[in-house]
């Protein structure tokens, strides 16, 4: 089974953060992971994902054009089945509440704590088996 993890932060370097984190489940077919820059590049791969079994997507909340607060609804809309976690570098409770409230699964703040990330991970993995 593709088991898929979209990934959706304006930042470039966000990528190879991540595949360097999880490399050995991306090496070994695991899982794999798709990057989307912005947020109407996320709904797009959430559209192609329809083959695919997407497990969970991860988005920023601050980035340029549509925010992630704003793709949350969207996301859930079009995959409702998936769970979202919303990253941030501000972790305020408004910020939390307003993430939560739209349908996120958590909020991580940065830096991420990549150990909580991969036990979320590895509980969808499971889960989807």
């Amino acid at each position: 089974m593709n088991l898929l993890v979209l990934v959706v932060d304006d930042e470039p370097d966000v990528e190879m953060l991540f595949r360097q984190q999880f490399r050995h489940d991306l090496r070994s077919g695991r899982f794999t992971m798709d990057f989307a820059q912005s947020g109407n590049m996320a709904l797009h791969r959430i559209a192609d994902a329809k083959g695919v079994s997407l497990i969970l997507i991860l988005s920023d909340i601050n980035m340029p054009g549509m925010t992630g607060l704003e793709l949350l609804p969207k996301a859930k809309a079009a995959r409702p089945d998936v769970p979202v976690i919303m990253i941030t570098a501000y972790g305020d409770a408004e910020t939390k509440r307003k993430a939560l409230e739209g349908g996120a699964e958590a909020l991580f703040t940065k830096p991420i704590d990549f150990r909580a990330l991969r036990s979320e991970i590895d509980t969808l993995v499971e889960r989807a088996a």
